[in-house]
């Protein structure tokens, strides 16, 4: 196949900013990007390889595993489990300069923990926590831009949607995908905290002293709130962790947990389970479209050759490992303000890979580093969806918004620079997985 392929890839880009930046669904646009590259250079059927494609990508274990994650999810979103944790922490955070404000990062880790979703993490937790903080007189700016940095976490801390997809387009193990991300996740989260503990340590203004006063017995009583989403991180991730239970089986031990906790606490009606299980059909076969979408664009441009081309360009410029991961990291960055995680992930992984595997990088750590990438864009204009969801919570500007959660960004960044030069913060946990 003689075709000119700097051509051929200007045009599939050309085609991919046309189609993602109009109002076309993701998994469509994928679709019509490679369906049109080969009626345009190659003689080639397009929907010869559909059926197979659609097929091998959706039959696999690993997508079993997305829609039990995604139910467990919506039904801790939609019971009391999310408000009884806000009231649970509240008692322990009196002590620590910036009071209530750490309720946004420790509340967002736990609820990240069993979600996957960092729209629903930062909607869950920004429903009770901005009002809250609001009427006790804390820093707006720092209340919303610690929601919007900690949010992200819905991404890192497994389960994660980005993960499953990654895994899935990149043939990565999910399991150690999820355990990676465990270390990193509660780094950042710490990151976050100390950067509020020292903000509220040289402006006390800013997380005013409340009324309430909290003693022993009763952060000791507030514990029960808090132990549901505790007991569901340990059986969920504790199962993969010891080889008990593949990720699909563990989202299951998830949902049964999830709606005997949502039972337990008397917010499992019928209603919640059926909005529930709706909510997570529509977003797993949303999130599947894309996939097979991902997947038939991938085989175009691997029928073309574009990533052989690449892969062998890029070996032959000779850029060292640390030099590849700072031109990713500006691309990424350039791509965040742009489209969303999921489309820079199935627009760039089947070419990047390659490129990481060939400069010795390993395909577990690279995913967490592109998952801190998509955490980046959720905060970043015009696209970020954080931004958007707090802007519904707060009713201020994104712009506002944006330059609140602007220390957090500079936070995440450092944390992706402390990943590369130390890839064991990822990859710790998953070469000590057992039964791995």
């Amino acid at each position: 196949m003689n075709v000119d392929l700097g051509y051929v890839s200007a045009v599939i880009i050309g085609l991919l900013i046309v189609f993602l930046g109009g109002s076309i669904w993701i998994g469509t646009a994928l679709f019509l990007v490679g369906i049109g590259s080969l009626y345009i250079f190659t003689d080639v059927s397009f929907g010869s390889i559909l059926a197979n494609i659609a097929w091998n990508n959706t039959s696999g274990s690993a997508m079993m595993a997305l829609p039990f994650f995604i139910w467990m999810g919506e039904i801790l979103f939609r019971s009391k489990i999310s408000e009884n944790l806000f009231r649970g922490l509240s008692p322990w955070m009196d002590a620590i300069p910036g009071r209530l404000v750490h309720v946004n990062i420790l509340a967002s880790t736990f609820f990240a923990a069993v979600s996957g979703s960092s729209a629903a993490t930062t909607a869950t937790v920004g429903k009770i926590t901005v009002p809250e903080l609001t009427k006790r007189g804390y820093d707006h700016d720092l209340s919303i831009g610690s929601l919007a940095g900690a949010g992200t976490l819905g991404f890192m801390i497994p389960p994660s949607m980005m993960m499953l997809v990654y895994g899935i387009i990149g043939d990565v193990s999910i399991g150690k995908l999820f355990i990676a991300g465990f270390i990193p996740g509660f780094m950042i989260a710490g990151m976050f905290s100390g950067y509020i503990i020292l903000r509220c340590m040289i402006s006390p203004k800013l997380a005013p002293k409340g009324t309430e006063k909290h003693a022993w017995k009763d952060r000791l009583a507030a514990i029960p709130a808090i132990m549901p989403v505790l007991i569901l991180v340990l059986f969920v991730l504790g199962s993969i962790y010891m080889g008990w239970a593949t990720p699909t089986e563990a989202g299951a031990i998830g949902v049964i947990g999830a709606l005997f906790f949502a039972a337990a606490t008397k917010s499992l009606s019928w209603h919640v389970f059926k909005i529930s299980l709706i909510g997570s059909v529509k977003t797993s076969a949303m999130i599947m479209f894309i996939v097979m979408g991902a997947a038939y664009l991938s085989n175009v441009i691997g029928y073309f050759g574009i990533t052989r081309a690449l892969t062998r360009y890029v070996t032959e410029m000779g850029l060292s490992p640390y030099m590849l991961i700072a031109v990713l990291t500006v691309l990424y960055l350039i791509l965040g303000c742009l489209i969303d995680g999921f489309s820079m992930i199935v627009m760039t992984a089947p070419i990047v890979v390659p490129l990481i595997q060939a400069a010795k990088f390993d395909t577990v750590w690279f995913g967490i580093y592109l998952v801190l990438m998509i955490e980046l864009a959720q905060i970043t204009p015009p696209v970020g969806f954080n931004l958007f969801v707090i802007s519904g919570l707060s009713n201020d500007d994104l712009g506002a918004i944006a330059k609140a959660a602007f220390p957090f960004f500079i936070i995440m960044l450092l944390a992706a620079v402390l990943l590369t030069v130390f890839p064991e913060i990822a990859l710790f946990l998953p070469g000590r997985m057992i039964g791995k």
